[in-house]
């Protein structure tokens, strides 16, 4: 007699994981505050782990969540007790903010492996070299307890990941330096999570968020019955987080609509394109009318509305992106008419 045993599968209740990365200007922190809104619905509480030296009271009066601060050593033995202590406080829905601490911060994981390297081999340079890799085994199994406490809590976790920009400087074919983006393991240009190289695929769903589209997803991971509770022309909002939450729900109860963003923009404006005038000559050496190409190129190609305030604050904070995009584009069509 088999030990084994099927039966028909029925939906069950389950708990989401989702990931949220980006840069300084990019809205995680925002979208995991809306996505944590939609959530809980109805003006209930959320709870917010925050490594970022009390940055996410800065969204106390917009959202209604209680907070937990929590400083180095950013060990995964103590991200997994503060998990846990907001999940026995009674929250259904934690934000971190952010988990890049666990792996890059003080007393996370590069530091656990630094030290186990130092006892195992001290400042003997060639035993150091030997001993890299086993030096890797506690901290690595640390980070896998960690991520496994993550999938027994009953709770949804909204998980924010900082962001870095890999670019390189590269001649193009007119013998002239040009800033090229690196591809990431994400697949998504230029852009990779600080955390470990697998942790975005562990979770339920991952999203990379850009400084020049804030708040606007690119998934890294999103599976197939996941996509229809995602816009991924729109910023992460409360609509998505109750779509996502009706999905993992059993109930049969009707299911939310996704609700068009309905809100008017507000125009650019001139003073936004002097504070990228104004960086672009600092930053990069660009004359005034180098930089007014590469505004008017991006206000008739962004997924802003066009000459729209939010297009100028994506300038703001992303320009070197832009910049970059701006450069590809420009070689595009040259190399276009030099065909035609």
């Amino acid at each position: 007699m088999s030990n084994f045993m099927f039966r028909p599968a029925v939906k069950e209740d389950v708990n989401l994981i989702i990931g949220v990365a980006g840069s300084s200007g990019s809205g995680k922190t925002m979208s995991a505050m809306r996505l944590a809104s939609g959530f809980v619905g109805n003006g209930k509480k959320f709870g917010v782990i925050d490594t970022e030296s009390r940055r996410a009271l800065h969204y106390a009066e917009m959202f209604n969540f209680d907070h937990c601060e929590i400083g180095p050593p950013f060990s995964p033995e103590r991200y997994s007790e503060a998990i846990v202590t907001a999940k026995n406080s009674g929250y259904d829905v934690i934000v971190v903010d952010s988990f890049s601490h666990v792996w890059s911060g003080e007393g996370g994981c590069l530091d656990m492996q630094e030290a186990e390297l130092q006892r195992m081999a001290g400042t003997d340079w060639k035993k150091r070299e030997a001993c890299k890799m086993a030096a890797w085994v506690k901290p690595k199994s640390e980070h896998k307890k960690l991520l496994e406490k993550l999938l027994q809590i009953k709770a949804h976790i909204i998980i924010c990941f900082r962001a870095e920009e890999k670019i390189e400087m590269v001649k193009n074919k007119d013998g002239k330096f040009e800033i090229i983006k690196k591809r990431s393991i994400t697949g998504l240009d230029g852009w990779i999570p600080i955390c470990e190289k697998n942790t975005p695929y562990e979770l339920t769903m991952s999203f990379l968020l850009t400084p020049d589209r804030p708040g606007i997803p690119q998934p890294i991971k999103l599976q197939e019955q996941h996509k229809q509770a995602v816009n991924l022309s729109a910023p992460l909002d409360e609509n998505a987080g109750k779509l996502l939450a009706a999905w993992a729900s059993s109930s049969k109860t009707e299911k939310p609509k996704i609700e068009p963003d309905k809100k008017e923009d507000k125009p650019f404006m001139k003073s936004q394109a002097d504070k990228v005038i104004e960086f672009a000559h600092h930053e990069l050496g660009l004359t005034e009318d180098e930089t007014k190409a590469v505004i008017e190129w991006y206000l008739a190609n962004n997924d802003h509305g066009g000459r729209t305030h939010k297009a100028g604050q994506a300038l703001i904070n992303g320009f070197m992106t832009i910049y970059a995009r701006y450069n590809k584009a420009m070689m595009e069509e040259e190399s276009e008419a030099q065909d035609a």
